[in-house]
């Protein structure tokens, strides 16, 4: 059974309402964000920037839905790329509410069959911070396999950090 779906502008609100309950759970794992991104503004502006880059195919932006159909997450394909690559990164958090409940892996199985199924790519990536063994273990669920270690990879929690690098390939090509 899915547990996403294609954001829609109608998420800003409830989005806003999930960074702003989880800012502190989500800080030292997320990029470091301005007080508007908590609004439902904020949101409405990040949703609307996501499917414009959905419309491009350049993302697949999603919405972690729980049992009761309520957003708890969000989950992206981020930066397709076509040509000889074929692939994208995927990028995902669930509340703390939500965490453990199989809800991530769930989802990054999702977009696995939609990365490799309608979109037809032949590679999926992931980062993980070198201590986020619960991302870790998400992503070895489902078949990802670590292959680097990316030294000062991203900016996280407002300093460069190390991450371990995953990646996924479409066992059909």
């Amino acid at each position: 059974m899915a547990v996403t779906r294609l954001v829609t502008l109608d998420d800003a609100a409830p989005l806003a309402r999930l960074v702003t309950a989880n800012r502190d759970y989500l800080a030292p794992s997320s990029p470091l964000q301005p007080d508007a991104y908590f609004s439902a503004a904020g949101q409405r502006a990040v949703l609307a920037r996501d499917l414009a880059s959905h419309e491009r195919g350049a993302m697949l932006p999603l919405a972690i839905l729980d049992a009761a159909g309520a957003v708890c997450g969000r989950i992206n394909l981020n930066s397709i790329i076509r040509g000889a690559l074929q692939g994208a990164s995927v990028g995902y958090w669930v509340s703390a509410s939500h965490a453990g409940r199989g809800l991530a892996s769930a989802a990054v199985a999702d977009v696995i069959s939609a990365g490799f199924g309608e979109l037809r790519l032949h590679r999926l990536e992931a980062s993980t911070l070198l201590h986020n063994t619960a991302s870790q273990r998400v992503l070895a669920r489902n078949g990802f396999r670590p292959f680097a270690v990316a030294e000062s990879y991203l900016k996280i929690a407002g300093r460069w950090q190390d991450h371990i690098l995953f990646q996924l390939l479409n066992p059909d090509g």
